[in-house]
């Protein structure tokens, strides 16, 4: 390798390399040489110096602040206590239910006066008439059990629902199946490990609640559903489209017929995010026979349940929350697809906590009643929400 080539594959490397092939080109001794290493170890000393300066540079504490990288779902929390796992679940559940508040003794939010709470959705949202707990027909949070719905089962809906995880299970999953099944958005799909994954009984899955029974045209929907119905009930079973339909039915007038299998986020506690579904309960603001209904069907962990983290939580509201319709203004009705968003925290004596318990398998509410959340921390397989 001649003396050009020699400092072409030196200049790739460090200096100490270069130092290196430099000294082999020459013999150490006389005047020269010293010179060379003595203006080499300036140059190496000069180097040293300018290397511990960036370096002490680089470690020196700033002093602007450090702005915090958070996840969209964390607000204002930090990480640990947005979404911390929990080694014991059933503990901090079982603390709550200990607890044993009622429902009806939570405190009413006025959401009006409330700083703490932000709503972040655009558009005109104004408080309604003020609310009286004297009226049945504004409960704020209603129950009903699977027996009162289907009275004629030859075997009890409430009682087989709370005490046989198998049937709960394979109706669930016979449920959801049909639903599938019967939906253009699923029902063409060519891949079938895409259903298989999609149908794991944990994950979520949406469609519609709507069955045209008696329609020659549209044969029975549900028909995995109805053997199950019928298996574990005997005789006097819902068909599975009566079933669907009998529940829907409980979200009154023109409903969305919007239905969905919730799982959400198991085994850690997650911050409440409070909202409102549509915002909108009536397709008329001034007729009082259109009200409209948030149906949930809940799917308890385990037999013989009674407590919460089943059913979404929810604060009572002194007046009715209502979303632009677009009466008398230039707005644009705001769509029944989106929900109304809110930012911030809510005192724990405004939070509802409902529980579900044999004979409450069924949960209504309107949505200008209340804003409502996952449970920060839920004990459930999963609820359905029918609307």
């Amino acid at each position: 390798m001649n003396g050009s080539s020699m400092r072409l594959f030196s200049s790739e490397h460090d200096d100490n390399d270069m130092d290196v092939v430099n000294d082999n080109e020459e013999d150490d001794s006389g005047p020269r040489s010293r010179s060379r290493s003595r203006r080499r170890n300036e140059d190496r000393s000069s180097r040293e110096q300018v290397t511990r300066s960036a370096t002490s540079r680089r470690n020196r504490p700033s002093s602007a602040p450090v702005r915090r990288r958070r996840a969209p779902h964390q607000f204002d929390h930090t990480k640990e206590e947005a979404r911390p796992f929990l080694d014991d679940p059933k503990a901090v559940i079982r603390a709550y239910n200990e607890q044993g508040v009622d429902e009806e003794s939570v405190e009413l939010l006025d959401l009006s006066r409330c700083s703490e709470l932000n709503c972040l959705t655009p558009g005109s949202h104004f408080d309604g008439d003020s609310l009286s707990l004297d009226d049945t027909r504004v409960q704020h949070v209603q129950f009903k059990s699977l027996s009162e719905i289907f009275p004629h089962c030859e075997n009890d809906f409430s009682l087989e629902f709370d005490r046989n995880t198998a049937f709960r299970s394979e109706l669930r999953a016979a449920l959801r199946e049909d639903v599938f099944d019967s939906t253009p958005m699923y029902m063409n799909m060519p891949d079938k490990k895409a259903r298989q994954v999609l149908l794991l009984p944990d994950s979520s899955l949406q469609g519609s609640w709507k069955c045209h029974v008696g329609d020659d045209n549209n044969p029975a929907r549900m028909v995995k559903l109805t053997k199950i119905l019928r298996e574990y009930l005997g005789e006097g079973a819902p068909t599975g489209d009566d079933f669907m339909n009998a529940i829907g039915s409980l979200c009154g007038n023109n409903p969305t017929t919007h239905w969905i299998d919730i799982v959400g986020v198991l085994d850690r506690r997650v911050p409440h995010s409070w909202h409102q579904d549509t915002g909108k309960c009536r397709t008329n603001k001034k007729s009082k026979e259109a009200d409209r209904f948030t149906v949930m069907l809940g799917f308890p962990a385990e037999d013989h349940y009674n407590g919460v983290g089943v059913f979404s939580h929810s604060v009572k509201l002194t007046r009715e929350r209502w979303a632009s319709n677009g009466d008398g203004n230039d707005e644009a009705p705001h769509p029944d697809n989106e929900p109304i968003v809110y930012s911030g925290t809510v005192e724990d004596k405004y939070i509802v906590r409902p529980r579900f318990s044999k004979g409450r398998e069924i949960m209504l509410y309107r949505d200008v009643d209340v804003i409502h959340s996952a449970p920060d921390v839920a004990y459930r397989s999963s609820v359905m929400r029918f609307m």
